[in-house]
């Protein structure tokens, strides 16, 4: 698996997902952010320069030679399977985790939330961003052209080992500790045409329209 993820093209780690960032609270902004998958750190130092955090910290599976040479601007930054790793935050340490297009990465996505769920405060937050496998586009692939082939990138991107509908993400978050307290659909925030036909039909059709959710889910106390 890792393997693959190095094969990936660099423009596959440098998004910025300000997408993300924008959906932080103004009350948990300005302290301290850990990015799980955190590609090249990009979202990350933007975070910082834009007021979103004060304190980065970043978590990524696969080596990033422009990371380690920009190390200083991260106050840490770990390379290395979060499945695997023994994780020595302190408890409660994190106001925000980002986990962008992770969870459906993992083996075990349930355990990964569990983990974590240490180092995020009382009434931290957790900003995920998950592909929605009901997605029309993904249908028609599968239901209408009969072709379940593995891609590079997208809901069928070849190193995806969950698959998810937005029923189960919000089970996957609150069987394991969490309070989902929204969950967007990505063509109310980034969508053009999908977002007036939407409106239109009277979201009658939204989980079929919508490629990624994204989750805010608040921790347990």
């Amino acid at each position: 698996m890792q393997n693959q993820y190095q094969a990936k093209e660099e423009g596959y780690f440098l998004n910025i997902r300000r997408e993300l960032l924008e959906l932080i609270p103004d009350h948990l902004r300005h302290g301290s952010i850990l990015e799980v998958g955190a590609g090249s750190g990009e979202t990350l130092r933007y975070a910082k320069e834009h007021g979103y955090a004060d304190h980065i910290y970043g978590i990524e599976l696969t080596y990033r030679q422009n990371v380690v040479d920009d190390i200083n601007q991260f106050d840490a930054f770990i390379f290395g399977n979060i499945e695997d790793l023994n994780l020595e935050f302190e408890p409660e340490q994190f106001d925000i985790i980002i986990c962008a297009d992770v969870l459906e990465h993992l083996i075990n996505p349930a355990e990964v939330l569990k983990k974590l769920k240490k180092y995020l405060k009382n009434g931290g937050i957790i900003i995920s961003s998950i592909p929605n496998f009901r997605a029309w586009s993904n249908l028609k692939k599968i239901c209408i052209d009969g072709d379940f082939r593995y891609t590079t990138h997208g809901i069928l991107d070849e190193t995806h080992l969950r698959f998810f509908c937005k029923k189960n993400i919000e089970e996957l978050f609150q069987k394991n500790g969490y309070t989902v307290i929204n969950n967007i659909s990505n063509i109310d925030i980034i969508g053009k045409k999908s977002k007036v036909f939407n409106k239109l039909t009277c979201r009658k059709f939204e989980e079929f329209l919508t490629g990624q959710y994204f989750t805010l889910s608040r921790k347990e106390i």
